[in-house]
């Protein structure tokens, strides 16, 4: 087994050919931290230089599989996020790099050379959506979602698997709404492989892994190289930094300053809940006179 700051990654005590990365931070939905891209990386090298490891099960510890960045954090405090520059002008590389790191350790899961499920109850939402399409096949409760509402505002989904599992009618509807879909509607619409009831989920999953691990190694090395060739081909890394770039300009812009600010006011979960309700996000002129108004106030706090 091997124990790292936000998940762990352990053979099946059924199974050895099967190894289970837990992301373990229950007490935060597992929201990502700085470490967690990391830590999944090594996890999956760990199941890499595994002989014994066939497949690897990708699950969340506690009430779901992963709530997305953990931002609240950031977002209410006056400091600055760990992606948002604003004691200095914005510089859109260093941005990049660093979210750029962020994916390409999700990425891990998808270059590993062994299969990857993503086993997903609860909540997939935001960055976690990222971890689990990352995963070569999806198992989902019916009653799980998963989706990506910072698209509303704040932020640009950067592994843009979107397309490439949903293709690009589903991709669009997901970003322009950032609408969550139960694991019921991710079944209609091909993005989930199996949907059972809550309970069924584990059985399932050691079911289907179970199938897939008593192939020869190589054998499905060789059948994940084919289909990734494809999806290489079809421009996923040109998709990617097109995206990582963007999610960098969404906030930065003045839709993305005003949502910053308005965490730092009324509190991050109120911010979501404008976000999320439909309500007209402020843009343009709008939002950067909000932001001057909401700015006046951040300075009357801190003079309290």
């Amino acid at each position: 087994m091997l124990e790292l700051t936000t998940v762990r990654i352990a053979q099946d005590e059924n199974n050895p050919r099967v190894a289970r990365l837990l992301l373990n931070r229950p007490g935060r939905l597992n929201a990502i931290i700085d470490q967690t891209g990391d830590d999944i990386r090594r996890a999956v090298r760990w199941a890499e230089d595994n002989d014994e490891v066939h497949v690897i099960v990708v699950e969340g510890a506690g009430k779901g599989f992963c709530g997305g960045y953990d931002l609240a954090h950031y977002a209410e405090r006056q400091e600055e996020h760990p992606c948002q520059q604003e004691s200095t002008p914005w510089d859109p590389m260093v941005d990049y790099a660093r979210m750029k790191r962020n994916t390409e350790d999700f990425m891990s899961l998808w270059r590993s050379r062994k299969p990857t499920i993503a086993k997903i109850h609860g909540a997939a939402a935001a960055g976690g959506s990222d971890i689990a399409l990352c995963c070569d096949l999806m198992i989902m409760a019916s009653n799980a979602r998963i989706g990506y509402m910072p698209t509303r505002v704040w932020g640009c989904p950067t592994t843009a698997m979107w397309t490439y599992r949903l293709g690009p009618i589903r991709a669009k509807q997901m970003m322009f709404t950032g609408d969550l879909i139960s694991g019921e509607q991710a079944g209609e619409w091909g993005l989930a492989n199996y949907v059972v009831p809550e309970e069924e989920l584990e059985a399932k999953t050691r079911e289907v892994a179970d199938r897939i691990a008593a192939v020869p190694s190589s054998h499905l090395t060789m059948h994940k190289l084919v289909v990734n060739q494809v999806m290489l081909t079809m421009g996923l890394e040109q998709t990617q930094m097109l995206a990582t770039v963007f999610d960098g300009i969404t906030r930065h812009n003045p839709e993305g300053m005003w949502f910053r600010r308005y965490a730092q006011v009324e509190g991050f979960k109120a911010a979501v809940e404008w976000r999320d309700s439909g309500r007209n996000i402020p843009e343009g002129d709008d939002a950067r006179e909000r932001i001057a108004e909401l700015e006046r106030r951040l300075k009357e706090l801190e003079g309290e």
